[in-house]
C-alpha cells in the first residue's frame, strides 16, 4: 500500500527526529530520506527549498565517511527541518 502524503510527511519528521535525539543513524535511513524527499517533491504544497536541503543532507550523509559526525555537525538544521516538516501537515 502507498504512503499518502500525510504518511510520508510523518515519515520524514520521524527519521529527522531521530538523527536530531540519537545523534546517529544509518545508510538506510538517508537513503529512505531520499525517497521520501523525491516523492515529496513532485507536490506543490510542500517547500521544494527545504527539501532539497535534506536530500543532500541525506547524499552527503550516504558518502561521508564518519556518519554520526555528518549527523551531529547537522544538528541546528535538522532541529529546523522537523519544525518545517511539521509546519507542511
Amino acid at each position: 500500500m502507498p504512503l499518502n502524503q500525510q504518511d510520508q510527511l510523518q515519515l520524514l519528521k520521524d527519521i529527522l527526529s531521530n538523527h536530531q535525539v540519537d545523534c546517529c543513524g544509518s545508510i538506510a535511513e538517508l537513503e529512505q530520506l531520499e525517497r521520501l524527499v523525491k516523492s515529496l517533491m513532485t507536490d506543490s504544497n510542500v517547500d521544494n527549498e527545504v527539501l532539497e536541503q535534506i536530500y543532500h543532507y541525506s547524499q552527503n550523509g550516504i558518502n561521508s565517511s564518519n556518519l554520526d559526525n555528518h549527523i551531529e555537525s547537522h544538528q541546528q538544521q535538522l532541529s529546523q527541518w522537523v519544525n518545517e516538516v511539521e509546519s507542511f501537515s
